[in-house]
């Protein structure tokens, strides 16, 4: 039964990662940026966007041994400098993901299925994740094009390299779940 609930576990982190960057790539397609399709990256077929460490290993490996269940995709990728407003462009390529995943657990949420609700918590849980703003996190996107430019590059600059380390000093002092949490369950009471 273990074994089960984590395939179930990554099989569903697959599909809502695999829409996730998806939409990415969708939204910097149809601003103008030309590099998502040019990567194969324009679809939803899990295969362009599964990275096999990121997406199936640990994944599985947090849903057998307790731990949480995290990963990544292979990061979509885009050059601003095809947008022809590359702040507010870039800006809304990094919010597409999340929303997707919004939308994802929103649609999800209207179907009565057990299936359908832990692929739907899933979808929300990882939306929230995405909008801390921690480099490489799409929050941290959206937060640096909103500054000015000059803050911005000083703020990036000082904690480009170590995004993941503190990601996962908050995974590991169970900060992340304290920040993630309360979100979540209000938006999942809300849907389910």
């Amino acid at each position: 039964m273990e074994i089960i609930i984590a395939l179930l576990s990554v099989f569903s982190l697959i599909i809502v990662i695999s829409m996730h960057e998806f939409c990415h790539a969708l939204a910097a397609d149809k601003l103008g940026d030309p590099t998502p399709r040019a990567y194969g990256r324009l679809t939803l077929n899990p295969i362009a966007h599964v990275d096999p460490i990121g997406t199936i290993l640990l994944p599985l490996f947090g849903a057998l041994s307790g731990f949480p269940v995290i990963g990544w995709a292979k990061p979509t990728p885009i050059d601003p400098y095809n947008f022809k407003n590359p702040r507010r462009d870039e800006t809304i390529v990094a919010f597409a993901g999340p929303l997707s995943n919004f939308i994802l657990a929103f649609l999800l949420s209207l179907f009565h299925s057990s299936f359908a609700t832990y692929v739907g918590n899933i979808s929300l849980f990882l939306g929230i994740f995405n909008l801390l703003p921690i480099p490489p996190l799409d929050g941290s996107k959206i937060l640096l094009n909103l500054l000015p430019v000059d803050e911005a590059a000083k703020i990036e600059a000082s904690f480009e390299h170590y995004g993941y380390l503190l990601i996962a000093l908050l995974l590991i002092s169970g900060l992340l779940g304290k920040i993630i949490y309360p979100i979540f369950y209000f938006l999942s009471n809300l849907l389910y």
